[in-house]
């Protein structure tokens, strides 16, 4: 192979593909990229047998052919030279690297051995701004379960529907579910239901970056395919029947409140300064004084009690939370406001953002 091509477009696709490969001692294989060189064009390739992710970019193509190159040594030492043209040649397994008065030997592998990367023919079934689907992944993709006891919790549950995708995510301790409409014309869309794992979730998320792209989504043999215009993420999908979550979201609650949301993460976060070994705090909600009342207490560090003001219906609830997690469902609320509902203390609590009912976060309270 040898291909000519502009270092700023190589780094970028380098960076890209490399961030999935870690040290692997079993299969040398994998803690390399694939070049390929075919017609106009330089494939970068790289996969951990979960994920596989494929970019390309535009250059002068004197010869085809392709090599396998260990994945960081290459992306540092492309990313350390000049923006200016750069010259890949291969010979006898080496790919030899021209850059201006700089000429360099770097060993590979020969591309024979590399895995192969499925290839998903079908047609794409959706297609979406890439800013929705990155904005709304974010909001449920940190809640999967990092346990591999439970296979099933610890990817991003999808499901299609004719007009609406459903994002859902649980480790048991808090749920997240995002609703995204979509205007959705297209006859491959069937009602279905899929689990990605989380690390597939946060490479899309991690190459859509800011731009303001579509991304088509197709689905085969139990793969899933996001095409990102010169990138592409393939990975395999978690096998398994995602429980049915939507029973433990309450549908009424004996206590509603409207509090402001930034004040509220305020409170909490100097609460937790004070909290016990488990994350503890106490909140009370006094309906007749429209108080919320955040209390945490450490036999060794001391105590601290705060008042928010909020818009307050039902009855008057004591319950404790573990902070971090009612921490985490605040920072992925993005209104001024918010909605929270609650029933006795041992039961689920709903957190939502005033005005959008399309995110729904959910929250066990600490049993004690």
């Amino acid at each position: 192979m040898n291909i000519i091509c502009l270092q700023k477009n190589l780094k970028q696709a380098l960076n890209i593909t490399e961030k999935i490969i870690g040290r692997n001692l079993t299969l040398p294989i994998l803690n390399n990229l694939l070049l390929f060189v075919d017609k106009n064009k330089l494939k970068i390739s790289s996969t951990n047998l979960e994920i596989g992710i494929n970019s390309s970019i535009i250059g002068k193509v004197k010869s085809t052919g392709s090599i396998t190159i260990p994945a960081r040594l290459l992306t540092d030492f492309i990313s350390n030279l000049p923006n200016e043209k750069i010259e890949l040649k291969t010979k006898d397994n080496q790919l030899e690297i021209k850059c201006k008065k700089l000429k360099s030997l770097i060993k590979g592998l020969s591309a024979d051995d590399f895995p192969i990367i499925p290839k998903i023919t079908e047609k794409p079934f959706i297609k979406i701004k890439g800013s929705v689907l990155k904005n709304s992944l974010s909001q449920v993709v940190e809640f999967a379960s990092l346990s591999g006891s439970r296979p099933e919790i610890s990817g991003i549950y999808i499901n299609f529907n004719k007009n609406l995708i459903k994002l859902a995510a649980t480790d048991s301790f808090r749920l997240a579910e995002k609703n995204i409409e979509i205007n959705n014309n297209s006859k491959e869309l069937k009602n279905q239901s899929i689990i990605i794992p989380q690390r597939t979730i946060q490479e899309v998320s991690r190459i859509l970056g800011d731009e303001e792209i579509d991304v088509e989504i197709a689905l085969s043999n139990n793969q899933i395919l996001f095409n990102l215009g010169s990138t592409q993420v393939i990975s395999r999908l978690i096998e398994g029947q995602y429980p049915d979550y939507q029973q433990i979201i309450p549908d009424s609650f004996q206590t509603q409140l409207i509090v402001d949301r930034n004040e509220l993460i305020s409170n909490i976060k100097i609460a937790s300064l004070f909290s016990g070994k488990i994350n503890d705090i106490k909140v009370y909600i006094d309906p007749k004084k429209s108080i919320l009342e955040i209390l945490a207490k450490d036999a060794d560090i001391g105590e601290n009690k705060s008042k928010i003001d909020a818009k307050i219906e039902g009855k008057e609830v004591e319950i404790i939370f573990n902070y971090k997690y009612l921490l985490d469902g605040l920072n992925n609320i993005f209104s001024d406001k918010v909605i929270i509902g609650l029933n006795t203390s041992a039961k689920p609590v709903v957190l939502r953002p005033v005005g959008d009912a399309s995110y729904t976060y959910v929250v066990m309270p600490i049993k004690i």
